[in-house]
């Protein structure tokens, strides 16, 4: 199984266009991830359901959708090795970036269900890792950001549906599921229109500090952990085990 290395937030520390994997090469690695991880696991849940959007997008890169398909093909896949990069260190005993920690440390904890699971990864690939992807991306390919922005929101339909389809498999039927719930509380405080909104605004703001490293350095740090912290919360367990 192939990995890519971990790597930091910082403006010139990605990978360049010859070392980033294809859209293929990301599913496949994905895919693997999900054959060999229990179904219960937090990380295999978001896993199942990211892997599901990356055959989306996949699909319609050979289709009359995006604007600029090589363009989406690279933030794709520049966007996944952000979260293949929380896996490998992981996996190798390193700490993960803040925004991924409490997936990774929560992800076995009783009383947590799959759906904040799904959410909480949603949560740090989407506000902490998208934004950094997108500007990785203008980099590699000489881009800026509005030039990106129409496929941008493109790619929030096929989100949008995603979730929808995760919300219904995972949640309970609604004569099952009171209001008061605790869980109908914790998953009604996030959205993936809300999400995406946010990371584009920190495209914007990161894209204006690219110049000035220590403040572009420090506000990307600052993201990873605030991110972090609401994937915390978002992973409340229900039950008052831990």
């Amino acid at each position: 199984m192939r990995q890519w290395g971990f790597r930091t937030s910082r403006w010139d520390d990605r990978m360049t266009i010859s070392q980033l994997p294809t859209v293929d090469q990301v599913i496949e690695r994905m895919a693997a991830l999900s054959a060999g991880l229990p179904p219960t696991d937090g990380v295999a849940v978001f896993n199942a359901m990211y892997l599901t959007v990356t055959r989306l997008v996949r699909a319609q890169l050979d289709a009359v959708y995006f604007d600029d398909p090589a363009a989406l093909a690279d933030l794709d896949s520049g966007f996944a090795v952000r979260y293949l990069d929380a896996v490998d260190a992981d996996r190798s005993g390193r700490r993960p970036e803040p925004c991924w920690r409490p997936l990774f440390e929560l992800r076995a904890t009783p009383g947590i269900h799959p759906l904040q699971y799904a959410l909480a990864g949603m949560n740090a690939h989407i506000e902490h890792d998208l934004p950094l992807a997108v500007l990785d991306t203008c980099r590699r390919l000489g881009r800026e950001p509005e030039q990106l922005a129409a496929d941008y929101r493109r790619v929030n339909d096929l989100l949008a549906r995603v979730e929808d389809e995760v919300r219904d498999a995972l949640l309970p039927g609604p004569d099952d599921l009171p209001v008061a719930d605790p869980l109908m509380h914790v998953v009604g405080v996030w959205s993936v229109d809300r999400a995406r909104d946010a990371a584009w605004a920190s495209v914007l703001a990161l894209w204006g500090l690219r110049r000035v490293r220590p403040a572009y350095d420090a506000v990307a740090d600052a993201l990873s952990h605030s991110v972090g912290m609401v994937s915390r919360a978002l992973l409340t367990p229900l039950d008052g085990k831990v």
